[in-house]
């Protein structure tokens, strides 16, 4: 039975002096353990691209020392500067007392392999649309990939900018209502140096996008519904509310997309939408609609594909 300790017990842990642990631990492995068994005992919730709290202590040692996931182990029994050892103590100090999602924490999130800048104004990157960023996308354009592509709602830019740096031929634009998702957006258009492919820009779903038309069209919209986000753990109270709730069912963007879609596609076009746990209210909203379920190989749901065919077709059940 997996048990934790109890708040008094455990904040007597955190209260001790940070001169008493940095004289104690020495190494990167010593900061490891240490930082692994905080987290076990705080009981974290772990939903931010780690899943348990060896994975989180990882991520934190690595990326407070600015190491590389792929460092050579060799570095796990170098001694830390007492500077170093602070910093790791402090950092995760915060990740147990504030719950702060560890990406907030350290600027920084990985998706499809790229770095990209996060922080309060956007949402974590965990999409599983990455995988299919990383196989560009090849099940819908096999002979070559798509000359324009729309990443809605984009946040931090991360599907998209993904999407340029995989397919170097493409033209992207990010589009969100929130200005400052864009400011971020536009920092890792510039950390990438895309800025002459991938262009962001204020839209409200496609409200500011009239007359432009898309091969693809990939989106990560707000799609949690009222109870599930009204019992998400800590962790997630901390990511933009505009970026998650979307109505009773989830599905209040969504419904604008699927309504407006068809007229910012090309013939040949592909919508690609991610709805996650609300895929259930997807299928009983539109029960008539062919909506193709993606399957990823690393885990994810909720995920469909519909062309900018069946998109005409079926236009009457959007309206």
């Amino acid at each position: 039975m997996t048990t934790h300790l109890n708040d008094e017990t455990y904040h007597s842990m955190l209260s001790l002096p940070e001169s008493a642990l940095v004289s104690e631990l020495f190494t990167l492995r010593d900061y490891l353990r240490w930082v692994s068994s905080e987290f076990y005992l705080a009981g974290l919730h772990y939903g931010h691209g780690t899943e348990s709290p060896w994975d989180e202590a990882v991520a934190l040692c690595l990326g407070a020392l600015h190491l590389p996931w792929n460092v050579d182990p060799a570095v796990l029994d170098a001694r830390l500067l007492p500077l170093e050892r602070e910093r790791i103590i402090r950092l995760a100090r915060e990740r147990v007392t504030t719950r702060r999602p560890l990406p907030y924490l350290l600027g920084e999130a990985f998706f499809a392999g790229f770095p990209f800048n996060v922080d309060e104004r956007v949402l974590i990157p965990r999409s599983p649309i990455a995988e299919l960023i990383e196989d560009g996308f090849a099940a819908w354009f096999p002979e070559e990939p798509p000359a324009r592509v729309l990443d809605l709602c984009t946040g931090s830019g991360c599907i998209g900018i993904a999407t340029a740096l995989v397919l170097p031929t493409s033209e992207v634009a990010l589009a969100d209502i929130s200005q400052d998702a864009l400011a971020v957006a536009r920092q890792n258009i510039t950390r990438h140096d895309v800025g002459d492919r991938v262009r962001a820009v204020e839209s409200d779903v496609f409200d500011g996008l009239e007359g432009q038309r898309f091969d693809l069209v990939v989106s990560n919209p707000p799609y949690v519904d009222a109870r599930d986000l009204a019992t998400m753990p800590a962790e997630f109270r901390h990511e933009p509310a505009l970026a998650l709730g979307a109505g009773s069912d989830g599905l209040d963007i969504v419904r604008r997309i699927l309504r407006d879609a068809h007229q910012h596609l090309t013939d040949e076009g592909w919508l690609i939408v991610e709805v996650g746990n609300s895929d259930r209210h997807v299928e009983a909203a539109f029960p008539e609609v062919p909506f193709i379920w993606l399957e990823f190989e690393r885990g994810g749901q909720g995920v469909f594909a519909l062309s900018a065919a069946e998109l005409d077709a079926h236009a009457a059940s959007f309206a």
